[in-house]
């Protein structure tokens, strides 16, 4: 059983068990969280998708950790006028579990 869920403007294909990497979210480690923009669901012999969302499913999933990918490195310059500055940017991210699909 797989679902396709949308969170962070980008979307997952995620089964149970799955740890994924996603946009920061407002939860502390441990607690639970409910993913409900559920854009298909796939059972053993069905599959259901929504427009745009399929009613009544749901995702849940454990806050794993909270963290901070690595940095990378950007430059802007602009010619003829010794213009140049290096910037630094780690995008932040929640490491979750998926722990049940409800469909």
């Amino acid at each position: 059983m797989f679902a396709i869920i949308e969170t962070g403007g980008k979307q997952y294909k995620v089964n149970e068990g799955d740890i994924l990497f996603i946009e920061k979210l407002d939860a502390e480690e441990g607690s639970s969280v409910t993913f409900d923009k559920v854009l298909a669901v796939s059972g053993d012999s069905e599959f259901k998708v929504g427009a745009p969302y399929v009613e009544g499913a749901t995702v849940s999933a454990n806050v794993v950790k909270n963290g901070k990918g690595k940095k990378i490195y950007v430059m802007t310059y602009k010619s003829k006028k010794n213009e140049k500055r290096k910037m630094g940017h780690r995008q932040p991210y929640t490491k979750v579990q998926i722990s049940a699909i409800n469909g």
